[in-house]
């Protein structure tokens, strides 16, 4: 095994180079939980958690509905989300085929499916979720470097580097994640609370209805989207 690191309970592989998952990234696993309950109109009791989750991990919830997560490293959400409802459908996929090869190992166990890709790129046509989670890269070009060493020396520079503003790729996502969601589907991107008024602005002009998540606790900022 090359390591090992915990996540929403969890204790999910990871493989040199590629990016490791951080707590606040929890947050899109509770947004994604809520909107999936919506979704397939489960009522709150249906997904009863103990551990601040929608669902706990010693649960047999037999809600379905289908989840993508794009960007996933080692598919921290795809794979917490499968483990908390083993009857949704849940999909992963990520550009770098180090983070394919960890995320499958994480994933594919529980029944869900990983795919090779950049984006949206490696999903059969046709495909459409319910919810869509990406914690894309959003560290400008030019702070990757002041990021801690453990970030900077040891994860791939396409996990981290997110363009001259760090918001490349949300403006990518925001323009191709609503082919892939069913009418009514959510779309949930990590952000930092520096960026999130400018993320705003960018789903707003993609014809997304948006709003921004925090966590303080876990220091942790999401863009909530829905089709305006």
């Amino acid at each position: 095994m090359l390591g090992w690191v915990e996540f929403a309970g969890l204790r999910l592989a990871v493989a040199p180079g590629v990016f490791v998952p951080r707590r606040r990234t929890e947050l899109l696993v509770r947004l994604a939980l809520r909107s999936l309950r919506s979704a397939v109109g489960a009522s709150r009791n249906d997904l009863a958690g103990d551990d601040g989750f929608e669902t706990p991990l010693h649960g047999s919830s037999t809600i379905g509905g289908s989840v993508l997560e794009v960007c996933c490293g080692v598919a921290p959400v795809a794979t917490a989300v499968k483990r908390r409802m083993p009857q949704a459908s849940v999909v992963a996929s990520d550009l770098d085929p180090a983070a394919v090869a960890a995320a499958r190992r994480n994933l594919e166990p529980l029944g869900g499916a990983v795919v090779e890709g950049d984006l949206f790129a490696g999903l059969p046509a046709g495909a459409r979720f319910d919810v869509i989670v990406a914690n894309a890269p959003y560290v400008p070009t030019d702070e990757v470097r002041n990021m801690p060493r453990e970030a900077r020396d040891f994860e791939h520079a396409l996990a981290l580097d997110g363009g001259a503003d760090g918001l490349a790729l949300h403006r990518r996502i925001a323009g191709e994640a609503a082919t892939w969601l069913k009418p009514g589907g959510t779309l949930l991107v990590e952000t930092s609370r520096r960026q999130a008024s400018v993320d705003l602005e960018i789903f707003e002009s993609h014809g997304w209805r948006a709003e921004i998540a925090r966590d303080d606790e876990l220091d942790a900022t999401a863009v909530c989207a829905v089709r305006a």
